[in-house]
C-alpha cells in the first residue's frame, strides 16, 4: 500500500529551514517525504547526506521507477524533475522555460493528480515563486497545502507567493509543520475507516455545520451527496487536530472565518484540458457540425459551462468551436458565446485571468498551444481572441435562473456530487435552458436517470443527449419542476401510494390487510381540497355521489346527491373555521327508487399529516330507509277515493315540475361553472406566460451582470496598462507630446512640460495656442507637414535658455494601422558652447 507523500519544495538557499523541518518530522508516522530544492547542475548534490545528519527516518536521492515507502525522504537529483505516479518515482530532463526552472511546480501537479485529496504540499524558504501553482492544485483537488511562515524564511519570496494565491492552510514555523502534518494524516486515516459507518449512525453534528453553512453563505449542501460532505469536512477536522465533527461543529460558531473555509472546501474543482479525449472527439467530430450546419446565418450559438471550475473546460470549448466555426464557407456567419459558471468565486477569478501552468503541455496538443496561448513569465496565457468569447460568473445551479435559449449545455461530473432528489429536480431545468434542438454533454458517470421523456440519447457510453419537444415534456408540470424551491435544510418525502416490493413480508401482509379491511368495513368517505375537487375516495360513496351530467367534473358539491348538497355545503364552511368536527344526523338522501335514505354525515378539516393539510374529510354512515307512511288511497272509501287520486296525481305532477326546473338550475350551474373554470384555465395560462417571461428576464439580467464584470475587469487592465505607459514615458526623462488630427494637446510627459507652457487643463488645446522656449515658429506649420504627407521631420532647434533640442515629428499610428495624428519628441542635446 503506498503511504502518503509529503512533496516539499525549498531553493538552494532553504537548508536551513529544510534540516529543521526533518529535525522535528516523527519516525514511524507511515509518511513519505520527497525533496524538490533548486540546485546547480553543475554541482555534486550533498543535501542527501547533510539531511541524514539531522533525522532519523532514511534519506535517498531519487532514482527512476524507485518504489515509495513509509519514512523514508527522496531527495531530488541535479538538472530532473521529479514526478509521483502509481507509487512509484519518476525523473525526467528538466524543463526550462526563458531562463526558469519550476521543479516545484512539476512535483506538487504529480500529487495532485495522484493523491487528489490526500496530498500534501509544503513549500519552505526560497527565493522566486515556485511552488505557488503547484500549492494552488493540490488545494483544488482537496489536498493539505503548508507553508513557512515568511518572516521567520531566511528567503521569504516562495511562502510569500503561494500566500498571494490564497490556496494555503497552515502557515507556521518549520519546527511546527511536521506535527500539523501528522495530525492530518491521522485525521485522514480515521475518517477512510469511519467514512462508511458515520452517515447511517449520527447525522446531528452534520446536520449542524450544514445549517452554519447555510446561515453565513446562503448556500445548502444538504442535498449533497453525505459521502462526499463526510470526506471534506473530516478534512478540516484533521486540519485542526479535533477529535470527531461535533467539536468541529461547535469550532465553527466561534469562528465564522472557518466557515468561509469550509465552503471554499466542499467547492470540488477538478478539471483539465481535453478531459476524456474521447468525449472531445466525438463533439468536434459529429455534434458540433451536426448543429452548426443547420443554424441560420447571423444565429448566435449559446453555450453554458455548468460548473466550469477553473475554466480548463470552458476554453476547450472555446477552441473546438472556434476551429469548427472557422472551417465553415465564407458565406456563413456564426457568432459564438459562451457562458461559464460555477459556485466558487476563487474558481471563477482564476479562469478570468486564463493563466495556467506549463504542465498543460501534456493536455493540449503543440498546434493549439501556439495558437491559442502566449507563453509569458513561465505560465501559458490564453490569447485574447479565445479569452473574449467567454464569459465567467458566479452562479448557484440550484438557485439561480438558468442561462437560457441555448444550442449546447455541458455539465460534467458535477451531478455526481448530488443526490438523486437534486439530480431530478435539475434535469428539467436544463431542458427548460436548450432551444428545441439542443445538445446536453453530461459526465462519463451520469445519466438523466427516469428524465427519457426530456432527453434523448444520442451516444450512451459518451452521455451525450439532445433535448426532446414531445408534448410530454413541456407544460406547466415542466416550469414548475424548472424552478423548484429547494433551498431547506430538510428533505421533503413524498406520500407513496405503492409498496416497494423490498419491504419485508411482514409489513407487505400488514399493509394489504389495512387496506382491504378499509375498503370493505370502513364506512364511505372522500377527502375534497380547499376548492372542494375531490382528491381521495374511500369505499363505496355511490349512495352519497353520482358523476353530474356534462363534462367530467370531480366537484364535491356538483356530485353530492339531492338532499345533502346544502347541508354538506354549510358544513364545509363551518369546519373551515374550526378545529372539530361537524355532526350532522338524520340527513335524507333521494335515491333512484321510491324509498329515501337516512345518512349521518361528519365532517372535519385536516391538520396531519402534512400532506393532507387545508383538506377535509367527509364521512358517510347510514342510519336506515325511510319509514313510508299508509298511503291514503289505502285507506280512503268510496267517492273520496277519487279525490285522494286525483290530489296524488296534482301533487305528482307538480313534483315533476320542480324536479325539471332543479335539474335545468343544475344544467345552467353546470355551464356556468364550465365557463368559469376556461376562465380559469385561460387565466392560468396567461399566468404561466408571464412566469416564463420573468424568468427570461432574470436570465437576461444575470447575462447582463456577467457582461458588466467582465468590462469592469477589462476597465481595471485599461487603467493598471494606462498608468504603466505613463510611467514609462515619465521614466525616460525625454520630452513627448501627443497630438490628435487636429494637432490639439492629447497627452504628454513631464519633460515636455518645462519645454512647452502645458498643464492638465490644456488638453485639448490647440499646439498653436502653447508658447514654448524654442526658437522655432515653424513647429505647428512642419507639424500640419508631417501629418498631410506622413514624412518624419527632424531639427536641431535652439532654446531661448541656450540649450540646443532634436525636436522630431512623426505620424502617430494606432495597431489597425490608421494615422490619428502626430507625436513629438524632444531631445537636449546640451547648452550651446
Amino acid at each position: 500500500m503506498t503511504p502518503l507523500v509529503v512533496g516539499i519544495g525549498a531553493s538552494a538557499g532553504g537548508l536551513v529551514a529544510l534540516e529543521t523541518f526533518f529535525t522535528h518530522a516523527l519516525v514511524n508516522s507511515g509518511l513519505a517525504y520527497v525533496v524538490v530544492q533548486h540546485l546547480d547542475p553543475t554541482k555534486k548534490a550533498l543535501l542527501p547526506e547533510l539531511l541524514q545528519r539531522v533525522t532519523t527516518l532514511t534519506v535517498l536521492s531519487a532514482h527512476q521507477n524507485q518504489v515509495i515507502k513509509p519514512d523514508h525522504v527522496y531527495v531530488i537529483p541535479p538538472d530532473r524533475d521529479l514526478t509521483v505516479q502509481g507509487g512509484k518515482l519518476h525523473l525526467a530532463q528538466s524543463t526550462e522555460v526563458g531562463g526558469l526552472r519550476l521543479p516545484v511546480n512539476v512535483l506538487f501537479y504529480s500529487l495532485a493528480q495522484e493523491f487528489e485529496h490526500k496530498a500534501i504540499g509544503v513549500v519552505l524558504s526560497g527565493m522566486g515563486s515556485d511552488g505557488a501553482l503547484g500549492l494552488q492544485a493540490i488545494k483544488r483537488g482537496g489536498g493539505f497545502t503548508l507553508v513557512q511562515r515568511p518572516e521567520s524564511a531566511q528567503f521569504d519570496s516562495m511562502p510569500q507567493s503561494a500566500l498571494n494565491l490564497k490556496c494555503v492552510d497552515v502557515v507556521d514555523l518549520c519546527e511546527e509543520l511536521p506535527h500539523k502534518i501528522t495530525d492530518f494524516a491521522k485525521g485522514i486515516r480515521t475518517s477512510a475507516e469511519t467514512l462508511v459507518d458515520a452517515p447511517e449512525t449520527d447525522t446531528t453534528p452534520l446536520t449542524e455545520v450544514l445549517g452554519l453553512l447555510r446561515k453565513r453563505t446562503r448556500h445548502d449542501f444538504a442535498l449533497y451527496k453525505k459521502s462526499t460532505l463526510y470526506r471534506r469536512i473530516e478534512r478540516r477536522v484533521a486540519v485542526h487536530g479535533l477529535d470527531g465533527m461535533a467539536l468541529y461543529a461547535s469550532f465553527l460558531q466561534n469562528n465564522p472565518g472557518e466557515v468561509d473555509l469550509l465552503f471554499k472546501e466542499l467547492l470540488i474543482g477538478v478539471t483539465s484540458f481535453f478531459r476524456d479525449p474521447l468525449v472531445w472527439e466525438f463533439l468536434e467530430q459529429s455534434v458540433l457540425p451536426a448543429l452548426l450546419n443547420q443554424l441560420p446565418d447571423g444565429h448566435k450559438f449559446r453555450v453554458w459551462c455548468a460548473g466550469c471550475s477553473t475554466g480548463e473546460e470552458a476554453y476547450t470549448l472555446a477552441m473546438l468551436l472556434s476551429e469548427a466555426l472557422s472551417r465553415l464557407p465564407a458565406s456563413r456567419s456564426i457568432e459564438l458565446q459562451i457562458f461559464a459558471s460555477d459556485l466558487s468565486p476563487d474558481a471563477i477569478e482564476f479562469a478570468r485571468r486564463g493563466k495556467y501552468p506549463l504542465s498543460i503541455s501534456g493536455q493540449i496538443s503543440t498546434t493549439r498551444l501556439e495558437r491559442f496561448f502566449t507563453l509569458r513569465d513561465g505560465v501559458y496565457v490564453v490569447n485574447q481572441s479565445i479569452r473574449d468569447k467567454v464569459l465567467f460568473a458566479q452562479h448557484n445551479l440550484v438557485l439561480d435562473p438558468p442561462f437560457t435559449r441555448l444550442d449546447l449545455l455541458i455539465c460534467r461530473n458535477l451531478l455526481i456530487y448530488f443526490d438523486s432528489q437534486l439530480q431530478q429536480r435539475l434535469f428539467p431545468l436544463f431542458h427548460y435552458s436548450l432551444r428545441p434542438w439542443g445538445t446536453m454533454l453530461l459526465g462519463s458517470s451520469e445519466t438523466v436517470g427516469n428524465m427519457e421523456r426530456l432527453f434523448e440519447l444520442l451516444e450512451s457510453k459518451l452521455r451525450f443527449y439532445k433535448r426532446r419537444n414531445s408534448s410530454q415534456s413541456s407544460g406547466v408540470d415542466l416550469l414548475l419542476n424548472a424552478f423548484p424551491p429547494i433551498l431547506n435544510s430538510s428533505r421533503e418525502r413524498p406520500v407513496s401510494t405503492t409498496h416497494t416490493n423490498n419491504q419485508p413480508a411482514g409489513q407487505s401482509l400488514q399493509a394489504a390487510a389495512d387496506h382491504v379491511l378499509l375498503q370493505v368495513y370502513s364506512p364511505a368517505a372522500v377527502v375534497v381540497n380547499a376548492d372542494s375537487d375531490i382528491v381521495y375516495i374511500s369505499g363505496r360513496t355511490g349512495k352519497y355521489l353520482e358523476p353530474a351530467a356534462g363534462k367530467a367534473n370531480w366537484n364535491f358539491h356538483a356530485m353530492v346527491r339531492d338532499g345533502l348538497r346544502a347541508p354538506l355545503f354549510n358544513a364545509l364552511r363551518k369546519a373551515a373555521g374550526q378545529t372539530e368536527p361537524v355532526e350532522m344526523r338524520g340527513l335524507q338522501v333521494e335515491l333512484d327508487n321510491p324509498d329515501s335514505l337516512i345518512v349521518d354525515v361528519t365532517v372535519q378539516m385536516l391538520t396531519e399529516p402534512v400532506a393532507l393539510h387545508g383538506m377535509f374529510m367527509v364521512v358517510f354512515r347510514d342510519a336506515g330507509l325511510l319509514q313510508q307512511r299508509p298511503s291514503l288511497v289505502d285507506t280512503a272509501t268510496g267517492a273520496d277515493q277519487a279525490n285522494f287520486l286525483d290530489e296524488l296525481r296534482r301533487q305528482q305532477e307538480e313534483n315533476q315540475r320542480l324536479r325539471e326546473e332543479n335539474r335545468a338550475s343544475q344544467e345552467e350551474l353546470q355551464s356556468s361553472n364550465e365557463e368559469l373554470q376556461s376562465t380559469n384555465e385561460e387565466l392560468q395560462s396567461t399566468n404561466e406566460e408571464l412566469t416564463t417571461s420573468k424568468e427570461e428576464m432574470q436570465s437576461m439580467n444575470e447575462e447582463l451582470q456577467t457582461i458588466n464584470s467582465e468590462l469592469q475587469a477589462k476597465l481595471d487592465d485599461l487603467a493598471l496598462a494606462q498608468s504603466d505607459m505613463q510611467n514609462l514615458l515619465n521614466s525616460t526623462e525625454i520630452a513627448i507630446l501627443f497630438l490628435d488630427r487636429q494637432l490639439n494637446v492629447r497627452r504628454y510627459t513631464e519633460r515636455a512640460a518645462k519645454i512647452i507652457s502645458l498643464r492638465e487643463s490644456d488638453v485639448g488645446r490647440p499646439l498653436s495656442d502653447l508658447s514654448n522656449i524654442l526658437n522655432y515658429p515653424e513647429l505647428n506649420a512642419d507639424a500640419e507637414e508631417t501629418l498631410r504627407t506622413l514624412a518624419f521631420s527632424e531639427k536641431q532647434i535652439s532654446g531661448r535658455d541656450g540649450r540646443r533640442f532634436s525636436v522630431r515629428i512623426m505620424p502617430y499610428r494606432r495597431l489597425d494601422d490608421v494615422i490619428d495624428g502626430v507625436v513629438i519628441t524632444l531631445v537636449s542635446l546640451g547648452v550651446n558652447t
